[in-house]
């Protein structure tokens, strides 16, 4: 076994582990419902909407994302970030669909689709260009700035060019904290530009959603009232187990006119009703499983107070290790640290920095991952145990200190 929880564990983002986590999944395990309609577990829909809305409110996301307004939006569990964007992009290529078929009836869908173009920064997690694939349409990616960042401008560009060919531009993914970096696209810049061409805006905050519940940390959402849909995942850094990825939408209506088939076998009396969430049509799988349990739990036991402490705690930590990096004059860091991942590297070749991380896997004390920024080979060190404390950071570097030392000592 990889041992995500251990406070020496330090790849990819954080997998959420509680002991509310737990009691909420393994009573949802006990309960054994399959929840794809309000019929098959009334409370298993409800408390999920009741759920998604606490959580919308804790990351103070514009109304019209939330069940409890009226205003056609709402939220759902999904099983992953990647499911999220798919469902997105699924949603926005029906919607623009419809509209194109309204405007010029004789047009088949497939030659719709064959004209249809997303985008998203070259950035972007692998899971969104992936998500081009199973849908059949063209995702284009687009060039970051030096930040790592989407900027409006490059956007704006590419939309000149793709219209001229005579595509039409119906989706955009932005990222909150890429994976290689924890960058921030900028979807002020962005927003107002799919408004004006009638863009889908999805944005995915994976690992960088969690953080947005502390003041601080929240203006690194502004923007958000621009998106159709918003999705993060607490199963990464919010203390619920995996599975949890939280999606909102503004307007339920397009994301269920996508995916909305009612056979005689799942109907029931209340399902016209307003009031009542069949999550069925929000999703792609029929069945799923009595997840808010664990969202009810960890919110009861830890409190907004508590889960604000826990990233608190842990950006500190990996500010702890930024530190540690910049006093030593061997080392670069490679992007601002912002929340809790550190990108650095050795100063040199990237064949050295390989070799660094390859050394420092094979001895099993702790585990980090790379990525590629900028064509260098970068090494991230996530934070990532909710048991990991400052002496685990400490561990962690005096390792990667001893690594180097050998690695010099081998070249002389």
């Amino acid at each position: 076994v990889t041992h995500w929880q251990s406070p020496n564990f330090h790849a990819y983002f954080p997998a959420a582990c509680s002991f509310p986590g737990l009691l909420g999944d393994m009573l949802s395990g006990a309960i054994g419902c399959i929840g794809f309609s309000w019929a098959a577990s009334p409370a298993c829909s409800e408390l999920e909407t009741v759920m998604l809305d606490w959580l919308g409110k804790m990351l103070n996301l514009p109304e019209e994302f939330l069940a409890v307004t009226g205003s056609g939006g709402g939220g759902v569990i999904q099983g992953t970030a990647s499911e999220s964007t798919l469902v997105a992009l699924l949603a926005a290529r029906k919607k623009m669909i419809t509209q194109m078929q309204e405007k010029y009836p004789d047009l088949e869908e497939v030659m719709i689709i064959s004209k249809l173009v997303a985008y998203t920064s070259e950035q972007s997690h692998s899971s969104v260009e992936r998500a081009g694939l199973i849908a059949s349409v063209k995702m284009r990616k687009l060039p970051s700035d030096e930040k790592f960042v989407l900027r409006g401008e490059a956007l704006k560009r590419a939309l000149e060019e793709d219209k001229a060919l005579g595509f039409i531009p119906f989706f955009l993914c932005a990222t909150l904290g890429t994976t290689p970096s924890c960058a921030f696209d900028n979807i002020v810049e962005l927003g107002p530009l799919c408004t004006s061409e009638n863009m889908w805006m999805h944005i995915d905050a994976a690992y960088a959603g969690s953080a947005f519940i502390c003041p601080e940390f929240r203006p690194l959402l502004n923007g958000v009232e621009y998106a159709d849909s918003f999705n993060f995942n607490p199963h990464k850094w919010l203390l619920v187990n995996f599975d949890c990825s939280a999606m909102w939408v503004k307007k339920r209506s397009e994301l269920i006119g996508a995916f909305k088939m009612d056979p005689l076998y799942l109907k029931h009396d209340h399902q016209d009703s307003v009031l009542i969430t069949d999550y069925r049509h929000w999703q792609i799988p029929l069945g799923r499983r009595f997840r808010s349990l664990k969202m009810w739990f960890v919110f009861r036991l830890y409190g907004v107070k508590g889960l604000q402490e826990h990233i608190r705690k842990q950006v500190n930590l990996a500010q702890e290790f930024e530190n540690l990096v910049r006093q030593d004059d061997q080392f670069e860091i490679v992007n601002d640290v912002i929340l809790g991942l550190v990108c650095f590297r050795l100063k040199g070749s990237n064949d050295l920095n390989e070799n660094l991380i390859k050394r420092i896997n094979e001895m099993r004390k702790i585990h980090i991952v790379p990525c590629e920024l900028q064509d260098k080979f970068v090494l991230r060190f996530a934070v990532c145990a909710r048991t990991t404390e400052s002496k685990h950071i400490q561990y962690a570097w005096q390792q990667i200190k001893e690594i180097v030392t050998q690695l010099q000592q081998g070249d002389q």
